[in-house]
């Protein structure tokens, strides 16, 4: 039987991969398109983008998973563009109700872009703590909006 996706993309994070190429990878076959270069494609986004702090990565991952599904490949298809944009704004409502931000340094309380910080949260283990269950939501969600 084929795990869940958001099994999947768990099961990928734990075994090491960031957590964009973790969820991105967990959904990536079933849009053609082999696990080896989506988590090339999908790794740059991992840790709030390159250790930036910023939007998160499992976030990132799911957006680029909506873009495989809806993403245009018309630039003057409107009603392409209307959808994708509204599953975007699904997605990202229902990860903000679950967790409050998609802004990794605000989920973890952590500045991944400080090197002390970066350094505190690996010895405290917080992306080990609280990144499978954002990965997880994410992917959850996928499943509600696609």
């Amino acid at each position: 039987m084929t795990p869940a996706p958001s099994d999947e993309a768990v099961d990928l994070f734990e075994q090491g991969f960031f957590c964009s190429p973790a969820v991105f990878c967990a959904y990536s076959e079933r849009f053609g398109l082999d696990k080896d270069t989506a988590s090339r494609i999908a790794t740059p986004f991992g840790a709030g983008i390159g250790y930036t702090g910023n939007i998160c990565g499992a976030v990132a991952g799911a957006l680029m998973v909506i873009g495989l599904c809806h993403g245009i490949t018309d630039p003057g298809d409107v009603d392409a563009k209307k959808k994708v944009f509204e599953v975007t704004q699904k997605f990202i409502v229902e990860f903000m109700d679950r967790h409050g931000s998609i802004n990794c340094t605000k989920l973890l309380g952590y500045d991944l872009s400080d090197p002390e910080q970066l350094h505190e949260a690996r010895r405290v283990g917080i992306t080990r703590e609280k990144c499978p269950g954002f990965v997880r939501d994410a992917a959850e969600i996928l499943e509600l909006i696609l």
